[in-house]
């Protein structure tokens, strides 16, 4: 089962964030991972002692994630958290799939291997933060990952959009896939990924990267307490892969 944690307040990305921006990282990460639940309402105060900050730059932050969709305001008790439908995520991933996929496996053609290789400590850690089932943690770093790998293709609009995308298709599943032993597998990817890149083999690269976002209409989308089906499926979503 997945480890119970006051998380801190994470940098995604790259830049350099201010504190409004860090505590409404910190937020996203807590969604993306599940620990803050679809349906449910909760209070800036409430959220502010569980990090650790003051309630003013929580109540900024959730009104952020209310102009992203993240969440609803609910007048004199807080915000609850929006649900993803799946014709949402049907939507997110192909929209991913068009961008990421032929993005990425241009970088075997394109990328410094220098670049490439230095992406490695950061694809190692979201492989220990899976074998520690520390959710937040492999979030943060699968996030700069995958912006840091796109981020070399030199085009800044498309992170902007691909990080607004991974906000919105949140993976609910990963606690499902920590208690069944399977986010290591799952993490690994990242490093295959990265093989594949620099050994210049970019069919290899695109059909890591097709599985890889299948996640998030398997598994990592499903809700919780969701069964998977005998292929690591979720029931009833058709065509969903192997997480």
């Amino acid at each position: 089962m997945a480890p119970q944690h006051t998380p801190a307040l994470p940098v995604l990305g790259s830049r350099k964030p201010s504190h409004r921006e860090r505590v409404a990282d910190a937020l996203r990460a807590a969604l993306i991972a599940g620990e803050l639940r679809p349906g449910e309402v909760y209070s800036a105060p409430g959220l502010a002692a569980r990090f650790g900050v003051s309630a003013t730059p929580v109540r900024e932050a959730m009104l952020d994630l209310a102009k992203e969709g993240l969440v609803d305001t609910v007048p004199n008790k807080g915000f609850r958290v929006t649900a993803v439908s799946e014709q949402q995520l049907d939507e997110y991933k192909h929209i991913r799939a068009l961008i990421e996929i032929p993005t990425t496996a241009e970088l075997a053609r394109t990328a410094d291997p220098v670049a490439l290789e230095a992406l490695r400590p950061v694809a190692q850690e979201i492989v220990t933060s899976a074998a520690a089932g520390d959710l937040i943690a492999y979030v943060e770093a699968d996030l700069r990952f995958h912006l840091g790998l796109l981020a070399l293709a030199g085009n800044g609009h498309l992170v902007d959009v691909v990080r607004d995308l991974r906000r919105r298709s949140r993976l609910y599943g990963l606690t499902a896939l920590v208690e069944q032993g399977r986010l290591e597998a799952s993490a690994e990817e990242h490093l295959e990924i990265l093989d594949a890149l620099l050994a210049r083999d970019e069919e290899v690269v695109r059909a890591v990267m097709a599985r890889h976002l299948g996640h998030v209409r398997g598994l990592w989308a499903a809700p919780r307490g969701m069964t998977a089906g005998p292929d690591g499926s979720s029931p009833g979503l058709k065509g969903d892969r192997r997480a």
